[in-house]
């Protein structure tokens, strides 16, 4: 073996693309993978509308299904699913054992033509790539069997690009979008955990924009909406956290869909009053922290922008653990440089324990906060520096409504940055 990742966060293809599957209310992800495979692909995925790895549907495929092939095994998966499972959606999803035996699923999936509900086959074995390879994958695949134009609602807005098992935060994240973009009357398709959530794949070829969070995800899923629905899209890389992105982001779509912009204005004028009210309740108990930020790239510049643009912390280094292509690696040093501090953050991208180990270390005797999964907890112990669980994994704690997005969720992320015990 060449190198061996210790902890790594970035699995293989089948967990991004049974987070997407199992995300999405009333879809149900049919496995098409051995026992082993499935159970720990699922484990960490966050099943919302199945109520966690539990109600997985599997083959379970054994030594005879990847001798003689598992097709027979699969049609009775899915016979059965259709006929137990509460679902308005059906994804045949592959694990490697099935993807190396060459199992024709389209031929089986071709006899539930007469299905009510659609059935979707996606080749997402491991060995094909990694967590975000099977989340875009997936996500596409849905969304050109799912979505249709009749009519674009120039007030409709499709948003994406993050792995929902990835955001430790994403029920609240996504409430508290819907709360802000509802204020200045645009409707966002955001496709997970909501109860209409396959209603909005469907109609999300009618929107007028597309709003991609991920500095270097669905670039595939940009194109095909823009080319099949004449859909632009809009890359703001970077959760919007915070008064000053939150500004930045709904100026910039009400310049995009030709919004009322005396209504933006004011919502934005209003929004940032509320968090003022709140940050001069704590201005004597305020500290300045010289952080450290571990976690996915759109995690991560989110934070960031927040943690210094809007609170005045001052930021180190940003360690990335998310498998960014090289050609967007200098976009994304771009935007951390950006950041309105003179000290300007040392950009890392790792994913393994011990490697982000030495790196912080490197900061031991400047920095005072490391900010990151559950995984930094113990190397901010072993360097005693102050910790913030803030990012995935998240083992410690269960989130249910809470959010770290927009303005209630900065407020939220503030409170976690000083409220440890």
């Amino acid at each position: 073996m060449k190198k061996c990742t210790e902890r790594p966060r970035n699995l293989c293809s089948l967990n991004g693309a049974i987070s997407v599957a199992a995300n999405i209310y009333k879809c149900i992800p049919i496995l098409h993978a051995s026992p082993g495979c499935s159970n720990q692909a699922s484990q960490g995925t966050h099943m919302y509308y199945l109520g966690g790895y539990h109600g997985l549907v599997s083959t379970n495929a054994y030594e005879r299904e990847v001798v003689f092939g598992g097709s027979k095994r699969l049609q009775e998966t899915i016979q059965g699913s259709l006929e137990v499972m509460k679902g308005e959606l059906f994804t045949v999803i592959t694990g490697c054992s099935m993807g190396i035996n060459g199992d024709d699923i389209d031929s089986v999936i071709r006899e539930f033509e007469d299905s009510p509900y659609p059935i979707i086959g996606i080749d997402t074995a491991g060995f094909k790539g990694d967590t975000y390879f099977g989340y875009q994958a997936t996500l596409l695949a849905i969304v050109k069997t799912l979505a249709r134009k009749t009519k674009t609602d120039p007030r409709r807005v499709n948003v994406y690009g993050q792995v929902p098992h990835t955001d430790e935060t994403l029920r609240g994240d996504i409430e508290e979008l819907d709360r802000i973009f509802a204020r200045i009357g645009v409707k966002l398709n955001t496709f997970f955990i909501k109860t209409d959530g396959i209603e909005q794949l469907k109609n999300s070829g009618n929107a007028a924009l597309n709003i991609n969070l991920s500095p270097w995800m669905n670039r595939n899923l940009d194109s095909y909406y823009e080319h099949q629905f004449g859909i632009p899209t809009l890359h703001y890389p970077g959760l919007p956290i915070g008064p000053t992105a939150v500004e930045d982001l709904l100026r910039q779509v009400a310049e995009a869909l030709d919004l009322d912009r005396d209504l933006v204005e004011s919502v934005i004028q209003d929004e940032k009053q509320y968090v003022y009210h709140y940050f001069d309740s704590m201005m004597g108990t305020f500290e300045r922290l010289r952080y450290i930020l571990v976690g996915e790239s759109n995690t991560v510049l989110g934070y960031a922008r927040y943690l210094t643009n809007d609170a005045g912390h001052i930021p180190l280094a940003v360690i990335i653990t998310d498998s960014v292509s090289d050609k967007f690696k200098p976009d994304i040093e771009a935007e951390i440089h950006k950041l309105e501090c003179d000290r300007k953050a040392d950009v890392y991208y790792e994913d393994d324990v011990y490697l982000i180990e030495q790196i912080v270390g490197k900061y031991k005797d400047r920095a005072t906060a490391l900010i990151g999964g559950s995984y930094d907890k113990v190397i901010a112990k072993h360097l005693n520096l102050f910790f913030v669980l803030a990012t995935y994994p998240c083992f410690e704690k269960q989130t249910l409504n809470r959010s770290h997005i927009g303005i209630r969720g900065c407020l939220t992320l503030t409170e976690d940055l000083y409220n440890h015990y």
